[in-house]
């Protein structure tokens, strides 16, 4: 039944090798069960309520994935997409989070109309096949980074921005942790060298487990106050009766004290982001996983574009900020996945961790972060498509932008954005017109405005 559904022969894979990159894109994706609620509940929501919806609309756009295209992507709340809602719209512009879930499901249903009508398609396969490499790359870049956020090994500072983290000073919360992500990291590169199945979660568990052995030997000192909790998964039950609380909550609001101007800025911000996010995750991934044909293609664009929209006006009616594809993704098929088997796997466990959310959200993200720099690697390693010689720089500088772009102004769609224009404008005034698509052009046009109103 799996074979004839997934076709998993054709796609030169097996079950248990999809299951095991299904857990594993999920083990990289949990820490938005925990991350999620924590930001949506700054602007009002009950957090258990977005923890529940976080994961029936990770389960509705996952599954959607698995059967309407048979790609391993799975969704789930987009960091930086929950942020904007929280401090842009609610505390920033004053409206009630009811107003912005509204906002959420407009752009869903934007978004579903872009994608019946070939909109969403003709934009992807617009872009050059360098800048897809070069998405690809960046996004390894950018995951790797967030990888190092993670872990605690990057951190802030007053001259350069960042620097590494001092792993004497506080070494019994900051200081174990990051040295425990290092651990992982060469632990998680070995197993991969000598192609162990699974060996990113197997680094996410191993990780764990050294944690866990740390705090029982009083090596991790716990401390709430700071954000270093307890390791050890903890047994209790979710109150299933606080969804009631967002719950097509979107419908419920006062539109009379909301200026329509601002409230279609806000639907179009929602729009620009989640559109491009979501370009460059698939570009991204799919690239890296060798899904793209001669052209630069990806033959299932169009079923991957229409469940990444219903599970953003899915996820607005449950009561959480836009659902979209995760970059994640690429934790799974770099273990091996390659149909919609993994993303099945992936969405199942979304559905069950509502009933062991405390277990799975224990995950630390230290424990995470090895499997996000090792496959920050992986996609980087796409760099050596990319032919830099002068016989192309046209195509090569704006690919070179595009990928410092998305860990530096931490954006995918901002090195898309920068990537598009750039492109175009080199191109026009080397007056180099037929490699300019003329979608291309609309794009460019696209971005500066956005630059200049949004």
């Amino acid at each position: 039944m799996l074979e004839k559904m997934f076709k998993l022969k054709e796609n030169n894979t097996n079950v248990k090798t999809e299951i095991t990159a299904g857990i594993t894109t999920f083990m990289t994706m949990a820490y938005i069960l925990a991350v999620n609620p924590s930001i949506l509940s700054e602007a009002g929501m009950d957090s258990t309520a977005v923890l529940l919806a976080t994961c029936i609309a990770s389960f509705i756009g996952t599954a959607c994935m698995a059967f309407m295209a048979n790609l391993p992507f799975a969704l789930s709340a987009g960091m930086g997409l929950n942020a904007f809602l929280t401090y842009t719209v609610v505390l920033g512009f004053g409206y009630t989070w009811q107003v912005a879930l509204l906002a959420v499901f407009i752009e869903g249903i934007i978004f579903i109309i872009l994608s019946v009508t070939n909109i969403r398609e003709a934009i992807f396969n617009s872009i050059p096949f360098p800048l897809k490499n070069a998405v690809s790359v960046g996004i390894g870049l950018f995951i790797a980074f967030i990888g190092l956020q993670n872990a605690g090994l990057v951190v802030a500072n007053s001259s350069t921005l960042v620097s590494i983290v001092s792993f004497t000073d506080n070494f019994s919360t900051a200081g174990i942790c990051a040295l425990l992500t290092v651990i992982g990291t060469f632990i998680t590169a070995i197993l991969y060298i000598k192609n162990f199945k699974g060996a990113i979660l197997i680094g996410i568990i191993g990780t764990w487990v050294m944690g866990i052995i740390c705090q029982l030997t009083g090596i991790y000192v716990p401390d709430a106050a700071n954000g270093y909790y307890s390791l050890l998964p903890a047994f209790e039950m979710t109150d299933f009766s606080k969804l009631g609380e967002t719950f097509g909550q979107c419908f419920n609001v006062d539109l009379s004290n909301v200026g329509i101007f601002n409230f279609i800025v806000v639907i179009f911000s929602f729009l620009f982001v989640d559109l491009f996010d979501t370009l460059g995750t698939l570009i991204g991934v799919s690239t890296k996983a060798g899904m793209l044909d001669k052209d630069g293609k990806l033959p299932k664009i169009r079923p991957a574009l229409l469940a990444d929209a219903i599970a953003t006006s899915s996820g607005a009616i449950l009561g959480t900020s836009t659902t979209t594809t995760f970059v994640e993704s690429s934790a799974g098929v770099a273990a091996g996945g390659r149909t919609g088997l993994t993303s099945l796997t992936t969405a199942v466990l979304f559905l069950i961790s509502m009933l062991f959310a405390p277990i799975f959200t224990a995950i630390p993200s230290f424990a995470t972060a090895p499997a996000l720099i090792v496959v920050g690697f992986l996609m980087f390693s796409n760099i050596s498509e990319l032919k830099l010689d002068g016989s192309n720089y046209n195509t090569a500088i704006p690919a070179y932008l595009c990928i410092i772009a998305m860990p530096l102004f931490y954006s995918i769609s901002e090195g898309i954005s920068i990537g598009v224009i750039s492109y175009v404008v080199i191109n026009l005034v080397c007056k180099k017109y037929k490699e300019i698509n003329p979608v291309m052009y609309v794009l460019a046009v696209l971005f500066i405005l956005k630059y200049i109103f949004l």
